[in-house]
């Protein structure tokens, strides 16, 4: 059996042990501070509730004992996990969209032992996104634009934002506030959250599009030298980017995170009736011709052992379950640093995780 530690027991890291615990292969060990959200797992099997709130890094090296450490935390938390499964030996992975612990968490990996690898950025967007834009991008000689679009959205909107509390509101409001890699023209830049306002239809359904961070993960390293146009925006119904600006700049509620995630959680309502779009748009040259790729993909919610699971509760927890499954199957590089783009898409997508990323017909 395969030891693993999970490191908080929310919406995400209870969907992660779930998948786990239901393959069968997985002994558990979940860690969380929260006595209330251990208790939607007591009945799980081949899982060990340790209720604990470790604040140092030697608390959590007391705590860790198998192969690899889960962390379903909040980002900035993120840097002294990774420091204590280096301690402890063990393989790290997260779900982290922040950009700055990305890279703590990089600078730990320098000093890997042989067969302990580092891995963050393994949910949705950064990313199963980044895998597959990846992917496609490799049937082109020549790059000239990639577009990577990603959106968790209620399948029943009904407020002004247009928008309902799908995942970490941490998460959210990071990636609304920080500046965001792209590449333009060739060059590698930063650009403004909440800027580069776009719009388009799928499926008769009008959206917009625009930057947030961190979604796009290390391929804007990864594809340096090789594109002239790289970016990722969020996606979401029309309006609410519009909505979102006044909230955080006029407002200037962007520099009290704190206040606004106390805000979005006593007036947002969450749901588990959600959709997520994923949409990949590569063009450049190919056999000597200027063509296009686009590989578009919706993901809904559905029942999963027996209960409604959120769209992005499945997307996210199914990345990061797959890449660990793929670990053990010997499938990734066995020390150190692992980029999300590393992995094999088609590996993924043939993994009993990543199918989830396979749309139905």
């Amino acid at each position: 059996m395969r030891k693993v530690i999970i490191m908080g027991a929310g919406k995400i890291g209870r969907a992660i042990a779930k998948h786990l615990s239901h393959s069968g292969d997985y002994l558990i060990t979940m860690i969380d501070k929260s006595q209330a959200a251990l208790a939607h797992l007591k009945d799980l099997q081949n899982t060990t509730l340790t209720q604990a709130d470790p604040k140092s890094i030697d608390e959590m090296v007391a705590l860790f004992n198998g192969d690899c450490v889960i962390s379903a935390c909040s980002f900035d938390i993120n840097k002294m996990i990774a420091e204590a499964a280096l301690k402890v030996g063990c393989s790290y992975f997260d779900l982290t969209e922040d950009v700055e612990t990305t890279d703590a968490v990089e600078t730990v990996a320098a000093n890997a032992k042989s067969g302990q690898i580092f891995m963050p950025q393994c949910g949705l967007a950064p990313g199963f996104i980044g895998i597959l834009a990846h992917s496609l991008s490799k049937q082109f000689d020549e790059l000239e634009q990639v577009k990577l679009r990603v959106g968790a959205l209620p399948l029943h909107p009904s407020n002004m934002m247009k928008y309902n509390l799908t995942w970490s509101t941490e998460g959210l409001i990071n990636e609304y506030c920080n500046p965001c890699h792209a590449i333009v023209n060739g060059e590698s830049v930063e650009v403004m959250p909440l800027e580069g306002l776009e719009v388009f239809s799928l499926d008769g359904i009008d959206y917009e599009a625009f930057n947030t961070s961190g979604g796009l993960g290390p391929l804007h390293e990864t594809l340096a030298g090789r594109v002239k146009r790289l970016d990722y925006k969020t996606v979401r119904y029309q309006g609410h980017c519009h909505l979102m600006r006044f909230l955080m700049r006029d407002l200037k509620m962007g520099n009290r995170a704190g206040m606004l995630k106390e805000i979005f959680e006593e007036a947002v309502p969450i749901t588990k009736q959600d959709v997520v779009l994923i949409f990949v748009s590569i063009s450049g040259k190919k056999n000597g011709e200027y063509q296009q790729i686009t590989n578009a993909r919706k993901i809904y919610h559905q029942t999963l052992y027996g209960e409604e699971w959120s769209s992005i509760q499945i997307t996210t927890a199914s990345g990061i379950c797959a890449v660990v499954d793929l670990f053990f199957e010997g499938k990734l590089p066995s020390k150190g640093y692992v980029k999300q783009e590393e992995v094999n898409v088609e590996d993924l997508l043939n993994n009993r995780f990543g199918r989830y990323f396979v749309p139905k017909a």
